[in-house]
């Protein structure tokens, strides 16, 4: 896609980290930003930053797992902007724990923000990005976490792996109204994604657990999100669908496929699914 000065993107979790960065590299391309995140003194220092490089940017205070304040965003970014090309759904939080012991309520919490945060985003704009008809892309933020996984993250995995499924899903569908999709799979970027986990709605966690040190140490040391901000702009202009970073994780997804490919030779060899000669 070409993203020039007619282009308006609006972005979710556009205050900081990624979707910051996002932001950043389409505002260098001409692109007029719409930034959505949950504190407005943050937008204000966002945007501050932004149209001090010549940005045109705007602001909206936004709860993505709420569909009324993301449907007031989009009327919001048409008011402002007059039309809307580019949907970054970046809003995203992290969540651990140990398989039979994580409180529901803390799973509806990542499912709405994580999962549902993105249909909003797409059920609501992509009839706004029709109406023009001049084309238009989705970016949405999953993570390496939804093609691979680890212990102790279940929940995080399972709403990034819905994310790219749901995004898969999403390109035939879209193609022929001229609006491209691609998935964000970053692995270790610094942010602070998982400090969100204290805003869970039991509000257990502490800065002085092992665990969270332990991941503060990982994510202190991965990519800086300019870096992959400008790398998801130019996958964008080149119609990528998958966006990764750290190509050394391509082994990991290789194992996934090896396992399934396994697995699959051994329904083969059941004999109720063998295919008669």
């Amino acid at each position: 896609m070409n993203i020039d000065n007619g282009k308006v993107a609006f972005i979710t979790g556009g205050a900081a980290g990624i979707g910051l960065s996002i932001a950043k590299a389409l505002a260098a391309r001409g692109a007029k930003i719409m930034l959505a995140d949950l504190h407005q003194d943050k937008l204000d220092e966002a945007a501050a930053e932004l149209s001090g490089s010549g940005a045109d940017v705007a602001t909206v205070v936004c709860y993505v797992a709420d569909e009324a304040q993301m449907r007031a965003a989009a009327n919001a970014t048409i008011e402002r902007f007059g039309k809307v090309h580019i949907i970054a759904n970046n809003a995203g939080v992290a969540l651990g724990g140990t398989s039979g012991e994580i409180d529901l309520k803390d799973w509806r919490w990542i499912v709405d923000i994580n999962l549902m945060g993105v249909a909003h985003g797409v059920e609501i704009f992509t009839p706004l990005i029709q109406s023009h008809g001049e084309g238009g892309h989705f970016i949405n933020t999953a993570s390496m976490a939804g093609h691979v996984t680890s212990p102790g993250m279940a929940p995080y995995h399972a709403t990034k792996f819905a994310v790219v499924g749901y995004s898969e899903a999403m390109v035939e569908e879209l193609a022929p109204h001229d609006i491209g999709v691609s998935v964000l799979c970053p692995a270790w970027v610094k942010t602070n994604i998982h400090r969100s986990a204290f805003d869970k709605p039991t509000g257990t966690g502490s800065e002085d657990d092992a665990k969270f040190k332990e991941m503060s140490a990982v994510i202190d040391g991965g990519l800086n999100p300019d870096d992959v901000g400008e790398w998801t702009a130019k996958c964008v202009e080149d119609d990528r669908f998958y966006i990764f970073t750290h190509p050394e994780f391509a082994a990991f997804v290789g194992g996934r496929y090896a396992r399934i490919k396994m697995d699959y030779a051994a329904a083969a060899e059941y004999p109720a699914f063998k295919k008669s000669e």
